[in-house]
């Protein structure tokens, strides 16, 4: 008796497990991510330095913090695919009985994490640089970052898969991602510039940007499952 080929769930694990494991070996793309989120924080800290601003705003604070995750997010998606583009294994993949749906999970789900691992690396840097403390609410700061981490990849995946075969994908996904991603990096600033208000943080603003991000990364993910096969097979 053939053995039962596994779930929805376990496909898209077995997807973002592989990716994992492939990065983990070289390291080439975690290290590149967070060698340029780092480079943005120190390259504004030394600039507010030059200028002596000693008394940087939070919501700067936040702004400087997501645009580093913009960035070097956009670096891992443009490399989502690579080692399936070569040897024209996403041909092997996308003809597998797996269907595109897990495999957009999957991809999604190592995407989410690659960049969080950068994040809470950043973050803390950002923190010592700026002179902000994040301790009182690390956990509601971890919760915005991974919201809109969610939305940015699942915006991304899409983008990335679609541009597997241009020449010129690394341009063209900053071009056609940011205007997409932009209200997710905005909200996630204005919620977490409330959060590091060390005066009086506006609990109730942070909580209605979470729930902005909430509602973002739910909707960009059900629109990328949808959308994720025609723009995989060009139909």
């Amino acid at each position: 008796m053939p053995a039962a080929s596994p779930g929805w769930w376990a496909q898209a694990a077995q997807i973002a497990r592989k990716d994992l494991r492939l990065e983990w070996r070289s390291r080439e793309v975690l290290f590149t991510m967070t060698f340029l989120a780092t480079l943005v924080v120190l390259i504004f800290s030394f600039a507010f330095i030059a200028g002596d601003d000693s008394s940087l705003s939070p919501s700067v604070t936040a702004g400087i913090l997501w645009v580093a995750v913009l960035f070097s997010g956009t670096v891992g998606l443009s490399r989502t695919f690579d080692r399936e583009r070569e040897g024209e294994a996403i041909r092997s993949l996308l003809l597998s009985p797996v269907p595109r749906s897990a495999i957009y999970a999957g991809k999604v789900v190592a995407t989410t994490v690659l960049m969080f691992m950068v994040e809470l690396i950043v973050t803390p840097l950002a923190a010592v640089f700026f002179s902000t403390t994040i301790s009182t609410h690390a956990a509601w700061l971890a919760l915005l970052l991974l919201l809109g981490t969610i939305g940015f990849a699942a915006v991304g995946v899409v983008f990335s898969a679609g541009l597997l075969r241009s020449r010129s994908r690394d341009v063209l996904l900053s071009v056609m991602l940011f205007p997409i991603v932009a209200p997710v990096v905005m909200a996630g600033a204005r919620g977490t510039s409330l959060l590091l208000d060390p005066a009086t943080p506006d609990m109730g603003g942070a909580l209605l940007w979470t729930q902005v991000l909430a509602v973002a990364a739910v909707v960009f993910v059900t629109v990328g499952l949808w959308a994720f096969e025609p723009v995989a097979t060009g139909e």
